[in-house]
């Protein structure tokens, strides 16, 4: 591994999310109303609509993607650091539409809840910073 920390279980919340709130602002709120600077992030439910994001390599920008219906949380999960000062959530999302399929990328703001209930849990140890990488361009931990 190119960069490994250790760290201590902290405090774990159990959390709803607030109806038609932006999914991604809602973590990155709690986790700065708490204090949190490390640690992970899971949520279940439903959104009205979706923002992803699909990263291109090659121009090493962010393509929006824009899913405006309703779509169940498959899975959604990632992680809390620092970056700029303030806690970043770094969120992936898989989603289900009514008919079965599936689509996926990295949590976007836009991103609106219908229901959600979220497991934020806290870790204990050194803080994780978020700077940009020259190589992949990507706001990546840095040493």
């Amino acid at each position: 591994m190119y960069l490994q920390r250790q760290y201590q279980p902290g405090r774990k919340w159990l959390a709803r999310l607030p109806f038609e709130s932006d999914l991604l602002g809602e973590i990155e709120k709690f986790a700065a109303e708490q204090n949190i600077k490390v640690g992970q992030v899971k949520v279940i439910g439903a959104v009205k609509k979706a923002v992803l994001g699909f990263y291109d390599q090659q121009s090493k920008e962010y393509r929006s993607l824009y899913f405006n219906k309703p779509l169940e949380i498959l899975h959604c999960s990632g992680n809390l650091s620092i970056k700029d000062g303030t806690p970043k959530a770094h969120l992936h999302i898989a989603l289900g539409s009514e008919d079965g399929a599936a689509l996926g990328g990295h949590l976007l703001p836009g991103t609106i809840v219908f229901a959600g209930e979220a497991v934020i849990e806290e870790l204990i140890g050194p803080e994780m910073v978020r700077g940009y990488d020259l190589q992949t361009g990507l706001p990546l931990w840095e040493k």
